[in-house]
């Protein structure tokens, strides 16, 4: 069962006009897609993904609610580029959900699991190169250690790099389970038990895979720039990377920039492009967090073009 997050807060905040533009940056399995299509009457959606299943799944299920809507097999770097291919270069509103979606974490397959066994894979896109299996066993320690790092926040990272390059050394690293085993042999027992350091790590990993937290900051100022004045983007983060990444593109094109400030006159150029509608992140109801653990770490972010 997929359950689409936060997904009251994201349609009251998009503030959907029935003759709007609308672009959802993950389409996924279209749980919010489906409530924004309902809502237009002559507006159209456009949609991404990367994950050819997802498209199938959401193709079929907006085009039981009506015909105004397109899907691209893309990730959403490429938002602008095939948005200006279609003529659009003003949009109402924008949405970004960035998790994996629960059919890509259940399906053991897939790789993105570290309680289910399966493949070393984790690409969000099945026709990219790069998978898990070729970080695990071809990168070297020092960049091992550096996107468990950077991407996991685990402070045991050089334990577990040197561990993973010393194990592969006899045998190749296949599967999640095999590498979840290499993580706790790495850390003991105790360690691995109290605080699960397998899920930074495959946290890591994933990231490095589909260049995540580059995506953001590519596609983010570039959806704001498109933005029609009076139009919105909704952003639903699920860990501190990326939530510090929104937070940080927001505060930049919400402020007055630095070099005007104290003039009695702010030249248009340099006045704030957004403002913030929610100073803090909208979190999940404690009805949903009953419902969906997943819904757990997720947030909200919500901003309007000035």
């Amino acid at each position: 069962m997929h359950y689409s997050v936060l997904l009251n807060e994201v349609i009251e905040n998009l503030a959907i006009k029935e003759d709007g533009v609308y672009v959802d940056a993950t389409v996924g399995y279209a749980g919010h897609s489906q409530e924004i299509l309902k809502r237009l009457k002559r507006g159209f959606l456009f949609a991404f993904d990367a994950d050819q299943e997802a498209i199938d799944f959401a193709q079929r299920r907006l085009s039981e609610i009506s015909s105004n809507f397109k899907i691209f097999h893309d990730n959403f770097s490429n938002l602008k580029e095939n948005l200006n291919g279609e003529n659009i270069t003003l949009v109402d509103g924008f949405l970004f959900d960035l998790g994996v979606s629960s059919p890509q974490i259940d399906n053991s397959e897939r790789g993105f699991s570290f309680m289910r066994e399966g493949s070393l894979d984790m690409r969000m896109d099945n026709t990219k190169e790069k998978s898990a299996y070729e970080v695990v066993n071809n990168y070297s320690q020092e960049e091992l250690i550096e996107i468990f790092f950077k991407y996991g926040e685990e402070k045991l990272s050089k334990v577990i790099a040197r561990k993973i390059v010393f194990y592969r050394q006899d045998k190749k690293i296949e599967t999640t389970t095999e590498l979840v085993e290499v993580i706790k042999m790495a850390v003991g027992a105790k360690y691995f038990n109290e605080k699960h350091p397998e899920r930074q790590i495959f946290q890591a990993i994933r990231i490095e895979v589909n260049e995540e937290l580059k995506v953001i900051e590519k596609a983010l100022p570039e959806a704001i720039k498109m933005l029609k004045p009076g139009g919105r983007i909704c952003v639903i983060t699920f860990h501190s990377l990326e939530d510090r990444i929104v937070k940080q593109i927001f505060k930049k094109y919400s402020e007055i920039d630095e070099m005007v400030k104290g003039l009695p006159v702010i030249p248009d150029e340099y006045k704030p492009l957004i403002n913030l509608i929610n100073k803090k992140p909208i979190l999940p109801s404690n009805k949903e967090l009953n419902e969906n653990r997943r819904s757990n770490s997720a947030k909200l972010r919500v901003i309007e073009r000035v």
